[in-house]
């Protein structure tokens, strides 16, 4: 029932009723079908699937309203007490087949309180572009919001990175959560400190229930602790995955340690430390080498904003657990994006790691065809000696970095025989990549190529099986 809805214990401070945008035209674009089925949302029809994503009516029993959330932020280094939901809100608050509670929350629906002159709205290019990395990144085992539902919207839009008029769409996603740590950040600068109690223990009872405890001070340092093991976590994930966010400002970190919030992201073609998605980051704040840092440095911001609630000392202890959550996510995942055992030796690891990537710098051999090689290869190379850069593996600058793959053990036996591992090329996502996607969609509606690239996608997925959710993703 609505009443009983997490987000309305503490709706009065952290958020703002709002309507949504009156679009003169729904005409769906992408549906989740998988994750559709694991909320309960598979049912919908068509005309009920435009009514709740593109109209949003309210579901059933779920919240009366649309929420436009407020928060405060750090973008690019600079406070900012200015932000807030401004082209989204939180549509609705569902559980999946696990009882786990997740938010709806939207990317174009409209203005808000806090559009600050902006329209509200999103470009189909923009939705389409999220919807290819946010299932590219699950497909790698990346924790990641999923994309829901795009409908396009009929409106001709005008951007400055865009050609323009072009047109427009609104997104739904799912994820744990909606709280960022700019929600931390404004109340805290309003001095609202029994606000800042009742969002910790929100935060606590729906998301970070370990981190519970009869005293406010250490359940808060709890909380920061088990928010910076989330971080640390996933942006070892990026890391590994060559995934650059581009805009790593605090109003875009969750606290359950979801990728979302995708502007000028990019996949790495080659492994280069400097590369910076966004035209805009001109000093390359949030460079690809840096994001751990940014990480660190985002979550020194949330724990600043905690200080009314708990001793500085004290929250220092809470920030602990990133580094080492990094570098633990750092090293898995780049041993299992390789279809190899870590040897369990910290130094050993890490070691290998800085070969591997100095490698991969120096050589600028392909992100992606480096891990699929070798994930496909190993004892005897197979995969490896049939590469597009089988040369790169012959040369005597990667004899150290061979020798420590082969000392690893094999972790993928069964995989192997899946159809997505018999190709010569893996799935991937570069930039030029994308706008040959979208190309046929601008000029002729042609959402084939798309579907395709979505297929493949979907295949890595299911052949890593980092998950092992029911169903398919299909576009309508």
């Amino acid at each position: 029932m609505a009443h009983s809805l997490p987000i309305q214990t503490i709706t009065p401070f952290i958020a703002d009723p709002v309507h949504p945008a009156d679009f003169p035209a729904h005409t769906l674009r992408y549906w989740n079908a998988r994750w559709a089925e694991e909320t309960g949302l598979s049912g919908l029809s068509k005309a009920d699937q435009l009514s709740h994503f593109g109209r949003f009516k309210p579901l059933d029993g779920n919240l009366p309203h649309p929420l436009a959330l407020r928060y405060h932020g750090h973008q690019f280094g600079v406070y900012n007490p200015q932000l807030g939901d401004g082209r989204g809100f939180l549509f609705a608050q569902i559980q999946d087949t696990t009882g786990r509670w997740l938010d709806l929350g939207t990317k174009g629906s409209g203005q808000t309180p806090w559009s600050r002159q902006g329209d509200g709205r999103l470009t189909l290019k923009g939705g389409v572009r999220e919807i290819l990395a946010a299932n590219y990144l699950e497909a790698h085992g990346v924790n990641t919001s999923k994309p829901f539902t795009l409908i396009e919207t009929g409106e001709s839009l005008h951007r400055n990175d865009e050609p323009s008029p072009t047109r427009s769409a609104v997104l739904t996603r799912l994820s744990h959560s909606h709280v960022r740590f700019g929600s931390f950040q404004r109340l805290a600068y309003l001095e609202q400190q029994q606000d800042l109690a009742r969002l910790v223990d929100y935060c606590i009872h729906y998301f970070h229930p370990e981190a519970d405890d009869p005293d406010m001070s250490q359940k808060t340092v709890n909380l920061l602790a088990a928010i910076s093991r989330a971080t640390g976590a996933m942006i070892g994930q990026w890391m590994a995955t060559g995934f650059v966010h581009g805009v790593m400002n605090t109003d875009n970190f969750n606290i359950t340690g979801e990728t979302f919030d995708f502007g000028p992201w990019r996949f790495l073609p080659v492994s280069d430390p400097n590369f910076t998605a966004a035209y805009f980051d001109q000093q390359g704040l949030y460079r690809f080498g840096r994001q751990p840092l940014q990480g660190g440095w985002a979550l020194q911001q949330l724990a600043s904003a905690l200080l009314p609630l708990a001793e500085a000392e004290a929250l220092a202890t809470g920030l602990k657990p990133y580094e080492q959550a990094y570098q633990q996510s750092f090293i898995a995942h780049t041993h299992a994006l390789l279809g190899v055992e870590p040897l369990k030796y910290t130094d050993s690891d890490t070691e290998f790691l800085q070969a591997f990537y100095a490698w991969m710098t120096k050589s600028e051999a392909s992100w992606p065809q480096t891990f699929f090689d070798w994930f496909c290869g190993h004892e005897s190379e197979p995969r490896a000696a049939a590469s597009p850069q089988a040369s790169l593996y012959r040369e005597e600058a990667f004899a150290p970095v061979r020798e420590a793959l082969l000392a690893r053990a094999p972790v993928r036996p069964e995989r192997l025989s899946h159809a997505y591992f018999q190709s010569d090329q893996p799935a991937s996502l570069l930039i030029d990549e994308v706008e040959s996607l979208w190309a046929p969609i601008a000029e002729r509606d042609d959402w084939s190529a798309l579907q395709a690239k979505l297929d493949h996608i979907e295949q890595a997925r299911q052949a890593f099986a980092w998950h092992t959710e029911p169903g398919n993703i299909r576009l309508p």
